[in-house]
């Protein structure tokens, strides 16, 4: 199943996705600052979890508008006590527009329709105020503050 909005559509990676971005290749359906660091990692973890490479685990963000891949966004599968944690990002030239938030309430949204899921979590660093901001503008509520880390949690 894919998941979308009005702007985005957000879809499983592929394994040559994967191993594309971990190779240092290009594809024509990147944005040109894709992939980013972030992206990166994800990549690597998916050659060591396939299993995330199916609906519950990490997808690829792409703006309609252009049909360009402009970020990725995952959950950390399986849930843990019905809790499962999200992660994201969007390629700097994207950034500001509000994608990474509407990504996050589409694949939450997404999330809780698994009977294993109850709610959907996520960590940020203090550093990081965007994304406590793209949090906040997804529903998100800060569950705790141990000084350095930031816990949101869904309202489910």
């Amino acid at each position: 199943m894919f998941s979308s909005t009005d702007r985005l559509l957000l879809r499983p990676w592929t394994s040559a996705e994967a191993a594309a971005v971990r190779a240092g290749d290009r594809r024509p359906d990147w944005a040109a600052d894709f992939p980013a660091e972030g992206d990166v990692v994800i990549a690597g973890l998916l050659a060591e979890r396939p299993d995330w490479l199916t609906e519950f685990g990490h997808h690829l963000i792409v703006e309609r508008a252009s049909g360009l891949v402009v970020g990725s966004i995952g959950l950390f599968w399986p849930p843990e006590d019905g809790v499962v944690e999200i992660g994201y990002g969007i390629v700097p030239s994207r950034r500001g527009r509000r994608y990474a938030a509407e990504a996050t309430v589409a694949l939450t949204r997404f999330a809780l329709t698994s009977p294993a899921v109850r709610s959907v979590s996520a960590q940020v660093e203090h550093t990081n105020p965007a994304s406590v901001r793209v949090l906040e503008a997804a529903g998100f509520t800060c569950v705790s503050d141990d000084g350095d880390v930031l816990r949101f949690s869904s309202r489910a």
